[in-house]
């Protein structure tokens, strides 16, 4: 799949500001207070995303789901990946039903 190019910069920024001074970089912050920390982040967002679509307020939804997809870029940088992993599984995804995907999965 081609790459997202403002997705890939983002997550080459997020890289950069991993040792910053956690004073100056929210991502730096962010990072050194954890998983947990991060997961209340998109927890958060999630929740901003849905309230913004239940008011039907169009840039505001666009605003809050930018919000949401910053953060999982920093879950992913928590983990050691980048946004190319996400596009690839959606790449692979493509043209397959998504009640055929589900029922592809192994459980676990």
């Amino acid at each position: 799949m081609s790459d997202s190019p403002i997705l890939c910069h983002l997550a080459d920024v997020i890289e950069a500001r991993k040792d910053a001074d956690r004073s100056a970089s929210y991502v730096a912050k962010l990072l050194h207070e954890g998983e947990d920390k991060i997961l209340k982040k998109i927890a958060e967002e999630s929740a901003e995303v849905l309230m913004a679509s239940k008011d039907g307020d169009k840039p505001h939804v666009v605003r809050e789901v930018a919000d949401l997809w910053f953060h999982c870029l920093v879950l992913l940088a928590h983990h050691g990946m980048r946004p190319e992993a996400v596009l690839d599984e959606l790449q692979r995804r493509e043209g397959i039903s998504g009640i055929d995907e589900k029922a592809s999965r192994k459980p676990r």
